[in-house]
């Protein structure tokens, strides 16, 4: 997949998701745009200095200003990736509507935000574009959300959002897509869960192999998908 001189928005960038997506992304020729709000992440990126990637600081991801300011900097913007999110687990029982509008804001009106940013900045090229978003497993298997309702309602909201956006925007060129991973191998999941069969877990790399090509311009004709990725899991 051929990315040389298209420019690529990743949040969520520093992660280990993000980490994958973006050195696959410069190995493919793109000029990553990787917003981060913790200078600490920013610091230990392992990308860090490199021709290809603009690291950009914002203050929240959650905020408009913030976003319009981000994709404003971002010339000729071909694909906006979104990954930047948060996981809480909680039973309903114990969930404050603070917890509920946390996982909203840091999954849903963030990814929002960032398509809507992207959605503008593509229309003024006229070139088209794509974009992808998070989900998750739950959102998809909505059972499997069970201890962990706000997020997996968060998480819903962005596949219907994937969709809808996707049947929208479609005959402008740009075509919209989300992915749905499953517990993915990163060593923050390893030690949350040492006993868990981490062999079936997807690792970052393969995941972010699908995120790829969803962004690429070999994709020509998928819209409106939320892809799972779940590995052996």
């Amino acid at each position: 997949m051929d990315f040389s001189d298209r420019h690529v928005v990743v949040t969520g960038g520093t992660g280990a998701l993000g980490t994958a997506v973006a050195s696959a992304l410069v190995k493919a020729g793109a000029i990553c745009h990787v917003p981060y709000v913790v200078t600490a992440e920013a610091e230990r990126f392992t990308l860090r200095g490199h021709a290809q990637v603009k690291l950009v600081p914002v203050t929240d991801l959650s905020d408009e200003a913030s976003i319009i300011r981000l994709f404003s900097g971002v010339p000729a913007l071909w694909a906006s990736i979104h990954l930047a999110g948060g996981f809480a687990m909680k039973p309903v029982a114990d969930t404050t509507p603070g917890d509920l509008m946390q996982q909203i804001d840091m999954n849903f009106v963030t990814a929002f935000l960032c398509c809507r940013a992207a959605v503008n900045a593509m229309a003024r090229t006229g070139a088209g574009g794509r974009i992808v978003n998070v989900a998750a497993r739950p959102a998809l298997e909505w059972r499997s959300g069970a201890g962990t309702v706000a997020y997996t309602a968060s998480k819903a909201a962005v596949a219907a959002l994937t969709v809808a956006l996707a049947e929208e925007v479609a005959k402008s060129g740009v075509l919209v897509n989300a992915v749905a991973p499953s517990i993915m191998d990163t060593p923050a999941n390893r030690k949350a869960m040492p006993k868990a069969d981490h062999a079936a877990w997807p690792k970052v790399e393969e995941v972010a192999a699908t995120i790829l090509f969803l962004a690429s311009p070999d994709n020509k004709v998928t819209r409106g998908a939320i892809v799972p990725v779940y590995g052996k899991s």
